[in-house]
């Protein structure tokens, strides 16, 4: 298989670190995957913690641009309900006009955090489901200049005015947003990192009912998961302790506690805890770099999918560096 990979980057924070260098790593990485021939780079829209740096994926892209020279860039992704669509049209296509070909706007439902902070980034957020189909409409007129009753028969235009348009992905974790890419003709992108089961059948339901549009004329569908990959054994034991902690405390609701492995490593699981770490570890892939192969290129198997998109936590900046080299080194 020849598998694409690509980088969802949450720009976590570590114990003892900040966002300013949350930030720096991010750079460091959307440099370093660019060199190293990954397919596209996502940020994601979170509010609300202390644990995450990316409140504002738009920001954060166009200094990874200016950064980069060939790798596509976008968002994994907006948070539609929180914006306005002229506002998220005019964003991405200010990143299109700097960055030809290089923009993807990955949309979701899903508030990136409460959803008191989402009714205060937008006080008219009824978060009727309705309203986000007709954003996503909204929001591919706008990119195509197509009159319609949103932007008053095109009397209101999102600027710049560019001939080409960003690519619109749409995220999905419940499957039910594979019917809405497939009827809009946009992007699907499943995050098994999120619900390990249902992927292959939202996938499948996508290609089966998907209407071409002006800006996509075949299906693109790709899944996210977590990876981490180490030469160490040590590592990845470690790496895998940590995964199994953060993913329970955060089913607890515990979203904006920061912690080492050594804060950890004596935690004692209960016999339910035990059952839910079964799974979860279907929502990432943690391993020695063959292992790590042999899994991915299954599940891109699996799923029916060409391209995986990685996103990784390390206990390091260097630790995370390199787990993306090897995976390069696996794959290119």
């Amino acid at each position: 298989m020849n598998l694409q990979l690509s980088v969802l980057d949450q720009t976590p924070i570590r114990k003892g670190s900040g966002a300013t260098e949350a930030l720096a790593e991010s750079i460091a990485l959307a440099r370093l995957t660019d060199e190293l021939g990954f397919t596209r780079y996502w940020v994601s829209e979170h509010h609300n913690t202390t644990t995450l740096a990316g409140a504002a994926p738009e920001v954060l892209l166009a200094r990874l641009g200016a950064e980069t020279k060939r790798i596509r860039l976008g968002s994994g992704g907006i948070m539609l309900p929180n914006h306005s669509s002229l506002k998220v049209a005019e964003n991405f296509r200010l990143l299109e006009a700097l960055y030809p070909g290089r923009i993807d706007l990955g949309i979701g439902r899903a508030p990136g955090g409460d959803r008191a902070s989402s009714q205060r980034l937008n006080p008219s957020n009824s978060f009727d489901p309705q309203e986000y189909l007709t954003q996503i409409n909204e929001v591919q007129d706008y990119f195509t200049e197509t009159p319609s009753p949103s932007n008053l028969q095109g009397k209101i235009m999102a600027i710049p005015s560019i001939p080409h348009s960003p690519a619109i992905w749409a995220l999905t974790s419940s499957g039910e947003s594979a019917y809405i890419a497939a009827h809009f003709g946009i992007g699907l992108s499943y995050a098994q990192f999120i619900n390990p089961y249902g992927g292959a059948e939202a996938i499948r339901n996508y290609r089966e009912r998907f209407l071409p549009s002006e800006t996509l004329t075949a299906p693109a569908a790709n899944a996210g998961i977590f990876v981490f990959t180490s030469e160490s054994e040590e590592k990845v034991a470690r790496a895998r302790a940590l995964f199994n902690y953060r993913l329970l405390s955060f089913e607890k609701g515990n979203f904006n506690q920061l912690y080492d492995y050594d804060d950890i490593r004596d935690y004692q699981y209960t016999p339910g805890e035990e059952q839910r770490l079964i799974y979860h570890a279907a929502r990432y892939i943690i391993g020695i770099p063959d292992e790590v192969k042999t899994q991915l290129t299954q599940l891109a198997q699996n799923l029916d999918v060409e391209e995986i998109i990685a996103a990784t936590f390390a206990e390091s900046t260097e630790d995370r560096l390199e787990s993306y080299r090897i995976l390069a080194s696996l794959f290119f």
